[in-house]
């Protein structure tokens, strides 16, 4: 059975005048690795003109007219100069126009400020480039900006710190649009580690033990993360692995740090932990989409885990905002 190709979600990167390229460059190189490696993004390069400078002299042309944002699309507003904020051009309805469409809007360093103009941040948890904290808040009295976090996401915008916490800022959307597998992967391809924005916990299983450069033991991984369900057997992964299972043993402990059941056990704990974020699903049905044996297995890992119990981390997880 053929599978249907993945259905592209639309990028619209708005470049303004004075641009910085690292602002544009690192989350449009997250989403285009992250179409390579089993996601799909259409990016496409727009503005008010059609061509504008970068702070650094280079000359951006061919950008295609704003379009008619529409519901599903991902705006991106990379950071310009902040010598130039006062004279700042901003097309503000276009932007409310794609809040009100229903798109998510990202903006990375100084881009906050576009958003600010176009009052998308009024109400809003909201961060910027460090230097221009204060700026923002004087600025935007309506908002609510924070200066300890790489990013933050409040109903649908999200706002990122400024130059590489754009990068981490683009691989959460593509955490959250095709999942951490992909994510991961695309973090592993460039070379990066896949930061948290600051307040959520830092770490990872997907992300966790894969500062090595093993090949074999990689894809035993990436077999393990996307199969929870499963229960493997170390001959199977060492098929994966292209090695013997005493040697694929031997080489994975080396090299993660742990045997591969432990892996396995940390993959599908960190996946009940995705899952309990539902509250109409039951802890015996996520027990069993997790490959425990039982909803008693997954309990007593879950305690040697977290050090609490299933019940109580459900207690004390905050309820999402809605979008407003």
């Amino acid at each position: 059975m053929v599978q249907a190709p993945l259905r592209a979600r639309r990028v619209l990167v708005l470049l303004l005048p004075d641009v910085h390229l690292q602002d544009m460059a690192g989350p449009v190189q997250v989403l285009d690795e992250a179409s390579h490696l089993g996601g799909a993004y259409q990016l496409s390069y727009c503005g008010a003109t059609g061509a504008v400078r970068s702070a650094q002299g280079l000359l951006l042309s061919d950008l295609l007219p704003l379009p008619a944002p529409r519901q599903g699309d991902l705006v991106l507003v990379p950071g310009t100069s902040s010598a130039k904020l006062d004279r700042l051009a901003v097309p503000g309805e276009w932007l409310r126009a794609a809040g009100d469409a229903g798109a998510r809007i990202a903006s990375v360093c100084t881009g906050a400020f576009a958003l600010a103009r176009a009052g998308l941040l009024d109400g809003r948890r909201c961060t910027t480039h460090w230097k221009v904290v204060g700026r923002l808040a004087a600025e935007t009295p309506r908002a609510r900006v924070v200066d300890d976090c790489l990013f933050v996401e409040d109903g649908g915008v999200i706002t990122s710190a400024g130059v590489a916490s754009g990068i981490d800022m683009a691989l959460s959307l593509v955490e959250q649009d095709w999942g951490p597998l992909v994510a991961a992967r695309v973090a592993r391809e460039m070379v990066v580690y896949l930061r948290r924005n600051g307040q959520e916990e830092q770490r990872s299983v997907y992300l966790d033990h894969r500062t090595h450069l093993h090949p074999g033991v990689h894809r035993v991984q990436d077999w393990l993360v996307a199969n929870p369900q499963k229960k493997p057997i170390l001959s199977q992964l060492a098929q994966i692995a292209a090695m013997s299972p005493r040697h694929l043993a031997r080489v994975f402990r080396r090299a993660t740090g742990v045997t591969p059941k432990q892996f396995a056990a940390k993959v599908k704990v960190q996946v009940a932990r995705d899952l309990l974020g539902d509250p109409q699903r039951t802890v015996e049905a996520i027990a069993a989409s997790c490959g425990f044996d039982d909803a008693r297995q997954l309990r007593r890992l879950w305690k040697q885990s977290f050090g609490v119990s299933i019940a109580a981390f459900r207690a004390a997880r905050p309820v999402e905002r809605s979008t407003p």
